[in-house]
């Protein structure tokens, strides 16, 4: 058992019967988040109020009458919600209801500060070829071909298992490497630079995230072979005999150790006793298209370009459904849809009239709504073509897709809220999949429409995964640290070895109706979740439980870019409005001034308006008059360019607030005295461009607005010198990296530095011009950080 002996968790069950349950989102809240719990009861009682506690201090911090009586739901006889989104004050704290105690929880803007991250450590876990967890090689001998034009062998090592068996498919990989391209440009500062593309530990001047994604782009490009070629599928359910890791490869297959890899025929495969029931390519063709065309954006290929729109031309040949073929039993992923994968590769295609054309076929994604489906039935849960396509067209057209989302969400919704979880995923295997996948259709509709309707909604999916859930469990393993999270999950590492699968998202809850007629379940333990499995669902962390307990790599993937999104929420501003083809484009110096003469010059020959971001000893030692007769922006970096937190753990700050306040007010009446009116100043950038939320409040608390570079375009690199070794960038490749952007330069922030190091001879000042001279053409026009409307 994972926590307590039997015994002793009998006794905890039965006092707990009367005093009831408290679930909370173990990972914690923001401050200025919406924070609910959920209170349980197997009894009829109701609660009238409830208690926020310190823990610390053992002070009431808030007192608030309970939610309405919600009923019953699972194994409760009445629920409850507890809104405490009112207390924004950051610290440790419980809740008391009555004599119910809840376990401990923080309010804090980093609560998940590193949690994408941690579960980037799965995904490694899940490499074939080469596993840089065993640090060894695994099936290096795939795979002799079935289906194809002919018998032979392709190289199609490589890619991730997509759960504890060793299967791989071209449709969940695909799903993973998109959710991991899109987490890397929508979010870049949520990820560092640890490991090398291999997976070992490192830097190779990428994110962790685009070595992973770049790892999937990989092994799609080789079941991508030629043109016309397009691989599904290696191995089928032979593989399910007995666990092994993952590099002792078997001969399961007859075929010494190759095994089979399956070709996108478009009819009906399965070798075996059972056959799928497949009509096309499309829906596998559009999940390449899409990657390859984000993966050739993020990496500047123009052979994935290529890649891109071969496999969309496939799909638009060969329409319909190209399901994996089952083997010796009937379970395979039964995707009947494939209009929404083809809109989603249009789109990214930059085909907006023949997105919106596949997107009008299947607005809304079949099984929102619906309390069951087949198992991964209208896959990948929801559309992420929408999303992308919305951001390309205007008007009616987006109006449509916006209105597409909402009512995907507002079916769940007229069914979520009158339980007190706010549940309507229907409980079919994978249940947590396609919560993070409608958690993030939730976010996506907030982004486009700026509507908050659905918000409670979206958090409550978002807090079901971390423990809000009849079970008051994580279903992430080792998330949080010291939380209740899976500890015998059916995985070979975790059962064989007691190696930790750190970052894995378990499969989640399943109707107790499907779980009773499942082939080869048998419980390992007892069930120390047994007083909350009802006839509507059951969880189980035992080893024994494929349904429920298995981690997937598909889940986990989706998983990163939603918790990508929560840990970058709230942050200081990035971008502008990338409705629009404005560019802001801003300087900041402290030490050095070398370039201010050629960049005061060069905007003033362009006519162009900049954003000036100086430190106090900057505006001791230099004239900006100019600047301030010339109308540009002058705000704040700092008096003496402090480091405000950690490198290296972003929510360790290394000043107080006092500190900080002092800084910053020397800094403005140094402004002053240089001639700026600093009743003005709103926006600010941090020294080192680096900050966390904590120093975004303490801006805030001064009328301070956090803005910063928009990660990407590479222009911050222009401090570094040859010295510095691979991290140098010279003013060409600069110049590269932004063109190379420049097709998604709508609201950037583009950064260069007003003065640098003197080893760095190539200066990026110097060729301000015909950067300037170059965007114009691609029709970007240049605007202040302050301007009227510029900041969103």
């Amino acid at each position: 058992m994972k926590k307590l002996s039997i015994l002793l968790l009998l006794l905890f069950l039965q006092l707990s019967v009367t005093a009831g349950w408290i679930r909370i989102n173990q990972l914690g809240y923001r401050p200025a988040g919406m924070k609910v719990a959920v209170w349980c009861s197997k009894g009829q009682d109701t609660l009238k109020n409830f208690e926020v506690i310190d823990v610390h201090s053992g002070k009431v911090v808030y007192r608030h009458a309970a939610g309405k009586a919600a009923g019953a739901y699972g194994p409760f006889a009445q629920t409850c919600r507890l809104d405490f989104t009112a207390l924004q004050r950051a610290g440790l704290y419980y809740i008391q209801a009555g004599e119910t105690r809840s376990p401990q929880f923080a309010i804090d803007e980093g609560v998940y500060a590193g949690a994408a991250e941690f579960c980037l450590r799965y995904m490694r876990q899940q490499r074939s070829g080469f596993n840089p967890f065993l640090k060894d090689s695994c099936h290096t001998h795939d795979g002799f071909t079935v289906y194809a034009p002919k018998d032979t062998f392709v190289n199609v090592s490589g890619g991730w298992h997509d759960a504890t068996d060793y299967l791989q498919y071209a449709t969940t990989s695909a799903n993973a490497t998109y959710h991991l391209l899109a987490a890397c440009r929508d979010f870049p500062g949520v990820f560092g630079d640890t490991v090398q593309a291999n997976g070992l530990s490192g830097k190779n001047g990428f994110s962790d995230a685009m070595d992973e994604a770049k790892w999937g782009l990989d092994w799609l490009l080789k079941m991508n072979p030629a043109d016309d070629w397009l691989f599904n599928q290696i191995g089928d359910d032979r593989d399910h005999q007995g666990m092994r890791l993952p590099k002792q490869d078997t001969n399961f297959y007859q075929h010494g150790l190759e095994r089979p890899v399956y070709f996108c025929s478009g009819q009906p495969q399965g070798l075996l006793k059972y056959k799928n029931r497949a009509t096309g390519i499309a829906s596998t063709a559009g999940k390449f298209a899409s990657c390859f065309a984000l993966g050739s954006q993020l990496f500047s290929s123009s052979f994935m370009q290529d890649k891109a729109i071969a496999a969309y031309q496939l799909g638009l040949k060969h329409p319909g459904v190209c399901q994996t073929a089952p083997g010796r039993s009937p379970y395979f992923y039964e995707e009947d849809n494939w209009a929404d994968d083809m809109e989603l590769a249009a789109a990214m295609l930059s085909k907006p009239a023949e997105a919106m054309a596949f997107a009008r076929q299947e607005p809304v994604t079949p099984w929102l709504g619906k309390d069951t489906a087949r198992h991964y039935q209208w896959y990948p849960f929801i559309n992420p073509g929408h999303y992308e396509l919305a951001k390309q067209v205007k008007g009616a057209q987006r109006d449509s897709l916006i209105q597409f989302y909402k009512e995907g969400i507002e079916r769940v919704w007229r069914k979520a809220d009158h339980n007190a979880f706010y549940r309507a995923i229907p409980f079919i295997w994978c249940s947590n999949n396609l919560t993070t996948a409608f958690t993030i259709q939730c976010y996506w509709y907030r982004q486009l429409s700026g509507d908050n309707t659905y918000l409670p909604l979206e958090q409550a999916c978002f807090d079901w995964l971390f423990g809000c859930n009849p079970w008051g469990t994580s279903m992430v393993y080792g998330l949080p640290a010291n939380g209740d999270t899976p500890a015998d999950p059916h995985s070979s590492f975790s059962h064989l070895k007691q190696y930790p699968i750190d970052g894995g998202l378990v499969d989640g809850p399943v109707y107790t109706s499907i779980y009773k007629g499942l082939i080869g379940i048998k419980l390992e333990h007892e069930d120390e979740y047994a007083a909350f499995q009802s006839d509507l669902a059951v969880y189980h962390d035992d080893f024994g439980d494929y349904s429920t307990n298995e981690p997937t790599m598909d889940g986990t993937a989706v998983l990163i870019y939603l918790l990508a999104a929560q840990e970058s929420a709230l942050k200081g501003i990035t971008r502008t409005d990338s409705t629009k083809k404005e560019i802001s484009l801003v300087f900041t110096a402290d030490e050095f001034a070398d370039g201010l003469p050629t960049i005061t010059r060069v905007l003033k020959q362009q006519k162009v308006k900049a954003s000036f971001f100086f430190t106090g000893k900057f505006y001791e030692r230099n004239n900006v008059g100019e600047l301030i007769k010339e109308g540009h922006y002058l705000g704040p970096h700092s008096d003496q360019h402090l480091l405000y937190c950690d490198w290296k753990k972003r929510d360790s700050l290394l000043v107080t607030q006092a500190e900080f306040k002092t800084d910053m007010l020397q800094c403005l009446s140094k402004m002053s005295t240089a001639g700026v009116d600093t009743s003005r100043v709103r926006y600010f950038i941090p020294p080192y461009e680096w900050w966390n939320n904590k120093v975004a409040d303490w801006a805030a608390d001064m009328g301070l607005q956090v803005v910063n570079f928009t990660p990407g375009t590479g222009s911050n690199a222009d401090y570094t010198y040859p010295e510095m070794g691979a991290a140098y960038k010279s003013s060409a490749a600069i110049l590269k990296s932004i063109s190379n952007f420049k097709g998604r330069l709508n609201g950037v922030i583009l950064l260069i530095h007003a003065g640098t190091d003197p080893r760095r001879k190539d200066k990026l000042y110097d060729h301000l011009g015909e950067l300037i001279t170059l965007l114009k053409k691609e029709g970007y026009t240049f605007r202040k950080i302050n301007e009227p409307g510029q900041l969103n």
